[in-house]
């Protein structure tokens, strides 16, 4: 990946130098500029909701919500493995609320847990739900739109969750089809 990156980079660094030579280091720098205000205003969204997260974990609130998830959780991952089950429900709460880098331990735990158990069918589960990552409240896109300026940066929501409603779906009946298809071989 980082090969192809470099590659593209080079090509439209040339292609930009050879095009507007005077316009080249301005736009690297105000390109830099940007990519560094937006890695801030991303950060403080990280941790505002990593830190809401430990004082969810630290007041004990956290249990009690994977406690009230559990019984869904134990269906859907068809598990009784308690760390399996509490791991997936935050990691899935977490990809919820628009985390998408917070909740990869927590995912990669529950699914090393339901590998070493021979549940092969909740890892692929768990990996389809976050792939397509059904967002309640999409903070991350949401920050982006506030730090570019969005007038409504919050006018994203229902169409955020039609469409991550709809691939989740998507997802989680394929996954279904490709079970029954790898049954019946």
């Amino acid at each position: 990946m980082n090969a192809i990156f470099a590659v593209v980079f080079t090509a439209a660094a040339a292609v930009f130098l050879f095009i507007d030579p005077n316009g080249f280091l301005p736009a690297m720098l105000s390109g830099g500029e940007k990519a560094a205000l937006l890695s801030l205003d991303l950060l403080a969204v990280y941790c505002v909701w990593l830190g809401f997260f430990k004082i969810l974990e630290k007041s004990g609130l956290a249990d009690k919500i994977a406690r009230l998830f559990t019984p869904l959780a134990k269906r859907i991952f068809r598990t009784d493995d308690r760390e399996a089950i509490y791991c997936a429900c935050g990691n899935l709460s977490a990809n919820m609320l628009g985390l998408p880098g917070a909740p990869t331990p927590l995912g990669i735990k529950a699914t090393k847990r339901f590998l070493d158990t021979g549940n092969d069918r909740a890892a692929d589960l768990l990996f389809v739900l976050n792939a397509t990552s059904l967002q309640l409240l999409p903070t991350t896109v949401i920050a982006l739109r506030i730090g570019a300026g969005a007038e409504n940066a919050m006018d994203i929501l229902l169409p955020t969750l039609l469409a991550t409603l709809i691939s989740t779906l998507a997802g989680v009946l394929l996954l279904k089809l490709s079970h029954a298809v790898r049954r019946k071989k």
